[in-house]
């Protein structure tokens, strides 16, 4: 039977609060809220929801703090239009790089440090320096994740495992997956915007489907071996 989730309002203190409700199976009333705003709670179907609006009422410093910080991450994230001009900040894999645009030849974009110089003949020819900042993501994000490939596959090797090909895709409901027949790890292009720590956690998330090609008690006990810290690396993936 398909669960019914409910939206409810709770007029607290601090200001009012939307949830969504779903009834389940479980001991105890469960919030969670999600990076796009979203409050979800769990809970019995025993339990009134006046005794839900209060349980949020008294959570509510946590929760209204919880969507204050999603919201100035979102801000940040949301980028405005390259102009592709000295001065513009780049974040690639937790770390943050200014542009630096030079009129000069041979045309190349190349990393230094902590700037990224775009080297072009013509300094207003807008279209040719978003070509070319580009085709340098693209490449910097597929050489970065091919690195993290070969230093999961040091591990994995141990297991048996194959080394697999990489497929690098901007993904909207996963950062990875794999196919374990056809020995290919497939990677979202957007993880160049997170940590490098977090996508070497998707890296070992992957491999370690060849092992256990399911979510099961033994596939987690496999990745805690691998990578002790694995839940603060997701919980940080998931706030991205």
């Amino acid at each position: 039977m398909a669960q019914k989730t409910q939206e409810h309002q709770v007029l607290c203190e601090q200001g009012v609060i939307t949830y969504l409700l779903t009834r389940k199976a479980v001991k105890n009333i469960n919030v969670r809220i999600k990076p796009d705003g979203r409050v979800l709670v769990s809970a019995n179907s025993r339990i009134p929801v006046s005794v839900i609006d209060a349980f949020i009422k008294e959570k509510q410093a946590f929760i209204l703090s919880a969507l204050a910080r999603y919201e100035e991450k979102r801000k940040l994230s949301e980028e405005a239009p390259r102009k592709y001009v000295s001065g513009e900040e780049y974040h690639l894999f937790g770390k943050s790089f200014l542009l630096e645009v030079e009129e000069t030849e041979p045309e190349t974009v190349c990393m230094d440090g902590a700037f990224i110089f775009l080297r072009v003949r013509d300094k207003d020819d807008f279209a040719r320096k978003e070509r070319m900042m580009a085709e340098w993501m693209k490449e910097y994000t597929v050489n970065t994740f091919q690195e993290l490939i070969d230093e999961a596959y040091g591990v994995f090797e141990r297991y048996g495992v194959p080394y697999p090909r990489l497929r690098v895709r901007d993904m909207t409901s996963r950062w990875g997956s794999c196919q374990t027949v056809k020995g290919i790890i497939t990677l979202n292009s957007r993880l160049a915007k997170a940590p490098r720590r977090c996508v070497e956690y998707v890296a070992v998330h992957e491999f370690a489907h060849f092992v256990h090609p399911n979510h099961s008690r033994q596939f987690w006990e496999l990745v805690a071996e691998v990578m002790p810290d694995w839940k603060e690396r997701r919980r940080e993936l998931a706030d991205i």
